[in-house]
């Protein structure tokens, strides 16, 4: 399998991203996606028995000879304002985010 990332899918995801690139970004990023594109095929290469199944870990949780897994507990941050002072928008201590347009795609 030999596909690649063309210019014109490039631009096409470019503008999808509402990313603004300058021509040196633009030619490093879209060689970066080709050279992880490559990796990800050469994965896809590799020879595997249809038993084997898909993981997220390398290696599988065992009890007997992994930690135990924390408890996930809510842990109030001590400064909370500290925070909210950083973000760019805040009403009633809520960060407000801008919409995000979207377009239906075919």
């Amino acid at each position: 399998m030999s596909e690649e990332i063309t210019i014109d899918i490039f631009n096409h995801l470019v503008t999808l991203a509402a990313l603004e690139l300058d021509e040196e970004q633009a030619a490093y990023l879209h060689h970066e996606l080709n050279q992880q594109l490559k990796a990800i095929q050469e994965l896809a290469a590799v020879p595997l028995d249809a038993d084997v199944k898909p993981t997220t870990h390398g290696i599988t949780y065992n009890q007997a000879s992994s930690p135990p897994l924390r408890d996930d507990t809510w842990q109030p941050h001590p400064n909370p304002e500290e925070i909210l002072e950083q973000a760019p928008q805040v009403v009633d201590h809520y960060i407000v985010v801008p919409d995000i347009p979207h377009e239906k795609l075919d």
